[in-house]
């Protein structure tokens, strides 16, 4: 399992193709560079380490998809980045 941050720090886990919460709850798929949340919504844009939400790209759609809960993890907070964007709205 890798791990992704959101743009203030928070950490993602990914596991093939799903991502997941701090806590463990699914949070979508990686479908490209991006990120779409269950209902296949746009929720945000993978840039190196990063997940970030960028309006531009909110206009894209992915197909529904399910994951059940996964353990949650200790993982800490990284620094929070500059990049261009904003914070993508995952539960923590």
């Amino acid at each position: 399992m890798s791990t992704l941050y959101t743009k203030n720090g928070r950490p993602l886990h990914v596991s093939g193709k799903s991502v997941y919460s701090r806590s463990g709850e699914y949070v979508g798929h990686i479908s490209g560079n991006k990120i779409y949340d269950p209902k296949g919504r746009y929720a945000a844009t993978i840039d190196g380490d990063r997940a970030v939400y960028r309006r531009m790209d909110s206009a894209t759609i992915s197909t529904r998809t399910t994951s059940a809960r996964r353990v949650g993890t200790a993982a800490g907070k990284a620094v929070r980045s500059a990049i261009w964007g904003d914070e993508p709205d995952f539960p923590d």
